[in-house]
């Protein structure tokens, strides 16, 4: 194959791509069958198979059990509002992960000690297996679930205090800053990465959409100076919400 020259399958689905995005397909039409594919574009089973693949990865289809391939109705993107400079205590958890103020929702949480994987101990500089309260949040806006969140907070730290359990206690339901500054911990920097990976099953039933799907990922920990005091994992459908954020200049 030539240098720059794309694989046969991949220039199908290119072509398919761009009949579903001109509206030559529109949403909920079924796909052409694998034999209408291989005859129109003059190429083998496998070749009409792994273009069919090629759109379903991408999310462009879907299957229907029994009834065969449909195009997808794309949502319109929505934006998830986040700032480095905005004040974050006295806040609920929602308001804590969306921070335009014209947004109302709700949420839910459950906490459970656990033992810190690997991963979560080098965000929280403590030891694997240390105890720790994880919070499981799930997020909503007009019924809609639009964001999960995992937290992890050191239980060296919260342990026997009136704010281990983020849902219940006198600060039920506030968010890190305000909780950590009732035990005299003032945190004063939030660090966030982000990125993006496929959904995992037990995410796409929550959250909606199909397993694989991409989901943005937003890995966040709160410190007081350099003592890691949070960290979580937050997690947004990448085909519904795009996350802005509005930063200082110093």
């Amino acid at each position: 194959m030539p240098f720059g020259e794309q694989p046969a399958y991949l220039r199908v689905a290119e072509d398919l791509r761009q009949q579903i995005v001109d509206g030559t397909l529109p949403p909920h039409t079924r796909l052409p069958s694998q034999a209408s594919i291989r005859s129109a574009y003059g190429v083998s089973d496998t070749v009409a198979l792994e273009a069919r693949k090629v759109l379903m990865a991408e999310g462009l289809v879907e299957g229907r059990s029994g009834s065969g391939t449909y195009v997808r109705e794309q949502p319109a993107q929505r934006t998830i509002s986040r700032s480095g400079y905005r004040t974050l205590g006295d806040c609920s958890p929602f308001r804590q992960e969306q921070t335009d103020e014209r947004v109302r929702g709700t949420w839910e949480g459950h906490s459970e000690r656990q033992e810190a994987p690997a991963e979560v101990a080098e965000r929280l500089s403590i030891e694997p297996d240390e105890p720790v309260m994880r919070t499981r949040y799930v997020f909503r806006m007009s019924g809609e679930p639009i964001m999960m969140s995992t937290s992890w907070e050191p239980l060296r730290i919260t342990g026997r205090t009136p704010v281990m359990l983020p849902e219940q206690g006198p600060l039920a339901g506030r968010g890190v800053v305000e909780r950590m500054a009732a035990i005299d911990i003032h945190v004063d920097n939030v660090a966030e990465e982000v990125g993006a990976r496929p959904a995992l099953a037990a995410e796409a039933r929550v959250l909606g959409g199909l397993p694989g799907h991409a989901v943005l990922v937003v890995t966040r920990t709160y410190r007081a100076g350099s003592l890691p005091v949070e960290t979580a994992d937050v997690v947004v459908p990448a085909d519904r919400f795009r996350i802005a954020y509005h930063l200082p200049v110093r």
